[in-house]
């Protein structure tokens, strides 16, 4: 999340501080310029391309009225989580893990490591209403309309952000994920100049399980349904081809190939999350029970690499939604102001 849980070496004359004239100081790594230099060009790029493309997701769907869909809304409140992981994550952390020290004092690592939590739950309570959209949609096509509801869709995305909000802020605030560890904690991990997120054995397994494994579980085994559901279906249609567009039309098959190829990529955007945070969580539910061990570095790179599912969803929705890529064109040659939103051509494929 937001920080590693990690230890420090004693404090030796020799060693930089990240405070000189602070005794409790945390100590400080100090890398060449030929390391630090290159480190900020390739985070600052990760933060420009994540925030650029997470932005331009949300200004399509709100922009463009054939993308105003339960499902769209959904996507745009995924793309918001990981614009906040782009915008204001990244950068704090970015100097983090370069300068090796955290210089923006102790309430701010609090709120950054509150907004972290937060956001991470948001964006697995979006994947797992989207796999619920997804079912709906795929499994019981005929009562999607009156199920998925636009009062419902508002639910889901109030739930999205209120749940982990309350979480994050109030796990972090309130110091629950330290609830009697606080001796331990402040002898053996605080110091100034850090910012991390301790969590005991028993905190971090249920956070863990709580935040990821199961959700996790669940959206796995509502994909599986959808894939079974959805290769029947086609079996079916495939065998009854003529009948279904005498009976239903053209219009019907096309929706039905619209839905399964929204599930298909979305089935990816899961994926791609799961597959992204799986490192970190592995690391963080068994870093407890091996005293601490895991060295910061790795801890480090692991919340790295949950950062950047925010930078790759953007280019997966590029890769396979025809709307997106379209979009991106209109916006990129300033034609959204010059035509009615409503008579755009987006979906080519």
């Amino acid at each position: 999340m937001a920080g590693t849980n990690q230890t420090y070496p004693a404090i030796s004359d020799p060693a930089p501080l990240c405070y000189e004239s602070m005794n409790s100081s945390c100590p400080k790594i100090n890398y060449p310029v030929v390391i630090r230099a290159p480190l900020y060009v390739f985070f600052g790029t990760a933060v420009v391309v994540t925030v650029v493309g997470n932005l331009l997701v949300v200004t399509v769907v709100v922009h463009f009225k054939q993308l105003h869909t339960p499902t769209n809304y959904l996507i745009a409140s995924l793309a918001m989580a990981d614009l906040l992981v782009g915008a204001f994550l990244m950068p704090p952390s970015m100097v983090r893990s370069v300068e090796t020290c955290w210089y923006l004092g102790h309430l701010f690592c609090k709120i950054h490591s509150s907004v972290d939590v937060m956001l991470c739950n948001a964006s697995i309570l979006n994947l797992s209403f989207i796999a619920v959209d997804r079912y709906c949609a795929v499994c019981h096509p005929l009562r999607y309309q009156n199920t998925i509801t636009p009062p419902v869709t508002a639910v889901m995305i109030c739930v999205s952000w209120g749940v982990p909000a309350l979480v994050g802020f109030g796990m972090i605030f309130l110091e629950l994920n330290i609830m009697g560890l606080e001796e331990f904690y402040y002898n053996n991990f605080y110091c100034d100049g850090a910012c991390i997120l301790f969590q005991g054995g028993l905190s971090g397994a249920l956070s863990s399980v709580i935040s990821f494994y199961i959700p996790g579980a669940i959206m796995l085994c509502i994909y599986a349904r959808i894939y079974f559901t959805a290769q029947k279906q086609a079996r079916l249609i495939q065998g009854r081809h003529n009948m279904a567009n005498r009976t239903y039309g053209k219009g019907a098959s096309d929706a039905t190939k619209m839905d399964r190829k929204a599930t298909k990529t979305l089935t990816i955007i899961m994926g791609v999350f799961l597959s992204f945070w799986l490192p970190f969580f592995v690391c963080n539910i068994i870093d407890p029970f091996i005293g601490y061990s895991i060295p910061p570095l790795v801890f480090d790179f692991v919340v790295w690499i949950g950062y950047f599912n925010s930078t790759c969803n953007p280019i997966v929705y590029a890769l396979f939604y025809s709307w997106f890529r379209n979009a991106f064109k209109i916006v990129l040659f300033g034609r959204v102001s010059k035509q009615n939103p409503s008579s755009l051509k987006l979906f080519s494929e």
